[in-house]
This record gives structure tokens, sequence and C-alpha cells, in this order.
């Protein structure tokens, strides 16, 4: 099918299949009064000031003289879940902090309960309603993680769900395993037994599944340790998954050195790095995943975005939604959020938003930039330039959405 997206005021994108780091990270090119053609979900052309491509098109859009973009790649998600922890509200506003609620069973374990509790069936059509909100949003690539089952037969649920959404839905969903992401209750104070059974059990049925591409962990005090973590995914990484850290969200414990000796593929959080640990990311090609708008809900610090920058660390932003410490998929927040309290310009945000997270999850070859030969994911926005979309917040930007070259059904969104 060739399609033809004509009457684009500005077409805004990142261009390349690799990380942009430090200036390059602000680079855009911007077309004016451009078209773009599309044949069978691949980007074949684009042309600028007022051409026309000749000749016959199966379908043509007109996008109205609006912003055009690559679509959103949401490189940090826990969209699989079991239930919702709203009464975590009132503990927080009495002064209760992430890892108080977690000692107290809370959190993360009582998501994990229901979690469990949950049908393959349950968790398919409550993550599928997900994917519906965020490519409404203008989000065309999404990470999602394991995690709330910590168990085999759960974590193995878990990832079979992913699997079933990737395969179904127009979303293209990328696989992560993340096993150990809290010490269920049954291994309490035996947490290197818990690691153990993790690496001896869980991942090889991951592997021989083929459910999941990456291997993540949390790394953060109260949870698993920096030596937890070093042999977790050193184990990962020789059988051949790629590596993801939960790092320095609440305290810095090495995460993010191990993520830069190990060459991970990405670090989470950042909240709390260090010098030293943004010395390692760069060193090692990491990129830094920034979770604004978990700052947000939490009351923490922000990530150190503009110094990363500026050292040479690629950074992209997620949205980090879960049940717990960012209950929001709206990836257009942390565009906000990126320029009010990680101070970066439009163009580092636009790059933040999409070619580095799609590197940060292995698509970097295949979407995030516009550009002959990509995945003709694309957004069109109700706004003249990416600056109107950093500016307003609260509102949906987006006007429609074109997923493999073709305009997105707001009834229909899977396969």
């Amino acid at each position: 099918m060739k399609t033809l997206l004509k009457n684009i005021g500005c077409l805004q994108t990142p261009v390349g299949s690799n990380s942009h780091t430090g200036a390059a990270q602000g680079e855009n090119v911007k077309y004016m009064n451009a078209a773009v053609v599309m044949e069978d979900g691949i980007i074949k052309e684009i042309f600028e000031d007022g051409k026309l491509p000749e000749g016959n098109f199966d379908a043509e859009y007109d996008a109205d003289g609006c912003l055009v973009t690559p679509g959103l790649v949401d490189g940090h998600t826990h969209l699989i879940f079991g239930g919702y922890r709203q009464h975590e509200v009132a503990m927080k506003l009495k002064g209760a902090d992430y890892l108080d609620i977690l000692r107290a069973g809370g959190g993360i374990l009582d998501t994990v309960r229901k979690t469990r509790a949950a049908s393959k069936e349950d968790l398919y059509i409550k993550s599928a309603s997900f994917l519906d909100e965020m490519i409404g949003m203008g989000v065309t690539t999404v990470e999602a993680k394991s995690g709330y089952g910590l168990d085999l037969e759960n974590e193995i649920k878990m990832l079979e769900v992913i699997k079933d959404l990737n395969d179904r839905h127009m979303v293209d969903v990328v696989s992560t395993f993340m096993g150990p992401h809290a010490i269920p209750p049954e291994y309490e104070g035996r947490g290197d037994e818990y690691i153990d059974m993790v690496i001896d059990e869980m991942l090889p049925v991951v592997k021989e599944k083929n459910l999941a591409e990456f291997c993540d962990i949390f790394c953060e005090d109260s949870v698993f340790n920096a030596e937890q973590s070093r042999k977790y995914m050193t184990k990962a990484k020789e059988m051949g998954f790629a590596l993801k850290i939960h790092a320095d969200e609440i305290e810095a414990i090495g995460g993010s050195e191990l993520a830069g000796e190990l060459g991970a593929t990405s670090a989470e959080h950042l909240i709390a790095i260090t010098e030293s640990g943004q010395k390692a990311l760069a060193a090692g090609g990491v990129t830094a995943m920034c979770l604004p708008a978990t700052s947000f809900y939490l009351g923490k610090t922000f990530a150190p975005a503009r110094e990363m920058i500026e050292k040479g660390t690629p950074v992209a932003m997620a949205s980090d939604f879960n049940p717990g410490s960012c209950p929001s998929l709206n990836l257009q927040f942390c565009i906000n959020l990126g320029c009010l309290k990680y101070k970066m310009t439009p163009e580092e945000v636009l790059t933040a938003v999409t070619i580095n997270p799609a590197c940060g999850i292995g698509r970097g070859d295949k979407v995030g930039t516009v550009e002959p030969g990509k995945q003709a994911d694309l957004v069109i926005w109700n706004a003249p330039d990416f600056e109107m979309v950093c500016y307003r917040f609260g509102s949906n930007m987006v006007k429609r959405v074109i997923k493999n070259g073709e305009i997105v059904d707001r009834r229909r969104k899977t396969r």
C-alpha cells in the first residue's frame, strides 16, 4: 500500500539510527511545507518547499499545515500489573515514602499479590486498554517489563501477555524480564537465594521461550545491592540478553557504575546519580533513561539530565507508567517536564522521546526518526511547532497518529 502525507507545515525529526549525545542531542532537521511518501509501512521519500511526488496513491492524508514528528517511543514502563494502589495516596500524605511502604509489605509487594491473582486474559485486556490510550497520545513503540510475579509461573505469565500485546496490538511492544524487581515474601531476608533462583530457574525458561530481549534489576537500598545486581546481570549477558538496570533512584549504591562497566543498553531513573556514575554511563555509551513524572509524583528531585547531556551521555525520557510511583502513562507530560525541570531545549526533548529511547530499547534502526527506510510511524500534532507541544500541558496535543503508514482508527487498535 502506497500512501502520501501532504500539507505538513513543519516536519521536525532527529536523524540517524544512533543515540544522540552532547550537542547532537539538540540537532533536529526541520522540513517546511513538507510531504512524506510511505509504502508498505516504510518511509520512502520526503519532500519539502511545497513539492509533491508524481503518481497515484492508495491513500492520501492531509496534515492541514500542522507539525509532524516521529512517533513517540516510551522506553520504560511497567505496563502489566494487577489491581491499583490508590490507597497509598493517604499513606504518602502522612509522610510514608516509597521504601517505607515497601518495607511494610505494600508497594511492589501489594501489586505482586494482585498480579499473581489475575488471569492472563484479565492482564491482557487491562494492558491493551493502556496501549489504546498511549497510541492516542502519540506513542507508537513501548518497552514493557515483567516484575510483578516474582516467581516462575507468574513472571512467565506476564511475559506471555507482553508477547501477545506485541503480536496483536498496533503499538510495538519490546519485552524486558525483571524478575529481580523486589524480594518476594517467601524469600524475605534471603535476597541472595532469590537471585540464585532467578538465575538458575527463571532465566533459562525465559531464554528457551524467547520471551524477552532485555533483563533488568532494581539495584537499590533495601532491594538488591550492587554485587547481587552484578551476579544477575553478568549471567544474563552470558545468556545473550541485553541489559538494563534501575539505578540510583533513591540511593547511589553503584548501579550506574555497574551499567557502564557491563555495557548496559540503558540505566533507568538516575535521580541520585553521582559524578562517577555519570562518567561511567558516558564511557560505556549507556542511555540515561530519565523518568521525570516519577520525580513529580513522588515529590523528589529531578535527575541531572542537563549535566548528563553536557557530559556526553545520551538522555532519553520515559513515563515509568506503573501502579505505585507513577500512575501516569502521559509521555506528553514528560515532554513538558523535560523543558521545565530538566532545562532541556525543545529539540533535545524531541530527541529524548524518539531516537534516544529507540536506541535504548534496541530499535534505533527501525523507529525514532522520519527518514527513508524507517518504519512509517508519525504523529500529526495540533500545533504549528514543537515549542507549542512543550509549552502546553494537561491537554492531549495529538491530532492524528500514523502507524506503519496508516492512520490509526480511533476505535480499533488491534491488528
